[in-house]
């Protein structure tokens, strides 16, 4: 008698548009869930929550991952699921075992089990922050908690949160680290043409992440006009939203935008160091890539970058602008030692997109029962 696969459905929206580390995170599980699925007996399809990018969902996925569902506008559902349980998923997309929210929002089910990652709280202490497509949130997040069979997370330390925040039960928990992709670890420095293409200085400092109000960039920013003898800063990232900051020395301060990951990994690679004072993170995926290069890494003492850090990292505290200026100015007299840069890269290593994927898949498994 052979045995029905069991069919998982997985939002894919973040796919769509330029990939922020949500949709990082869900290309690379997606990746590699389509080379587990026989063995593991899943069947995975993606759905969008998308009325005109579901069209071009299809080019985003992977060999043997179909697209499933129908176009559908995503603020109208949102709007829809913070008031009732419908529509269910499975009006959406047919017939399915277990729906993965990826991005945050749960859809309500008739009787697919349902899988939430969340990849931090930061939102529940300051929803004034979140951008005006987000300022329902907290109560899609909250609703979702209660219905999920099961709740994965990237860190222990946003384990914790969802158990004290959200009153999530140990047993619904299943963290899943996120991964490295391998080119990180051959990464080689921008030549000559990539520098003048970007505009790169000989030497650099290197922010990455989407300009929002908990990655810091306001401390980033006094920190580094206050540390003169700091090599310049490059800010690499999507515009976001929130105030803007401002850049009071455009010679030393220079904006790059959102960079493709073939650009984002030589200008990792080159940089003297990279620099995340995040009053808030659920992961942070940049600190680990640059591990992966072996560049040094300068972040704020936030649970879940001390976590994924290592001891392989430089601490500072969240806002301390004083002690982050020293941290920056220390950096150019900082030469790059081999067996530092090899110790980052091995623990680089340990963080596999595979191991993502099959405590994923785990997670699929204990949701169905």
């Amino acid at each position: 008698m052979t045995t029905r696969p069991l069919r998982v459905v997985l939002d894919g929206t973040p796919l769509l548009g330029q990939r922020t580390g949500i949709g990082r995170y869900t290309a690379a599980l997606l990746d590699e869930l389509a080379g587990l699925a026989a063995g593991a007996g899943l069947a995975v399809g993606v759905t969008a929550f998308s009325l005109r990018g579901h069209r071009k969902l299809r080019a985003r996925l992977p060999a043997g991952v179909r697209p499933r569902g129908i176009p559908a506008p995503a603020r109208a559902l949102r709007a829809a699921w913070s008031r009732l349980p419908l529509p269910p998923i499975e009006l959406l997309v047919g017939r399915v075992d277990v729906v993965h929210a990826t991005n945050f929002v749960l859809p309500p089910a008739v009787r697919a089990a349902g899988v939430l990652t969340v990849h931090d709280l930061a939102f529940l202490d300051r929803p004034d922050e979140l951008s005006p497509a987000e300022h329902d949130l907290p109560g899609l997040v909250r609703d979702a908690a209660r219905r999920a069979a099961i709740v994965c997370t990237p860190t222990t330390a946003v384990a914790r949160q969802v158990v004290q925040r959200l009153g999530v039960r140990d047993d619904r928990i299943v963290v899943t680290p996120l991964g490295v992709d391998p080119a990180w670890f051959v990464a080689a420095p921008p030549n000559a043409e990539v520098r003048r293409r970007l505009k790169l200085p000989r030497q650099y400092l290197l922010f990455v992440g989407t300009a929002q109000p908990r990655k810091g960039l306001d401390v980033l920013l006094k920190a580094h006009a206050a540390a003169a003898d700091a090599p310049p800063l490059m800010l690499a990232g999507a515009a976001g939203w929130g105030s803007e900051v401002q850049i009071s020395d455009p010679k030393r301060v220079l904006r790059m935008g959102y960079l493709p990951e073939v650009d984002l990994r030589r200008v990792v690679a080159g940089a003297a160091a990279l620099v995340l004072p995040s009053r808030d993170e659920g992961f942070g995926l940049p600190v680990l890539e640059a591990l992966a290069c072996g560049i040094p890494v300068i972040t704020t003492d936030a649970p879940a970058l001390v976590e994924v850090a290592g001891g392989h990292a430089e601490h500072v505290p969240v806002g301390d602008v004083e002690a982050l200026a020293v941290a920056l100015s220390a950096v150019a007299d900082a030469a790059r030692d081999p067996l530092t840069a090899s110790a980052r890269r091995s623990h680089a290593s340990e963080f596999t997109w595979r191991s993502c994927a099959e405590s994923t898949i785990d997670a699929y498994r204990l949701a169905r029962g």
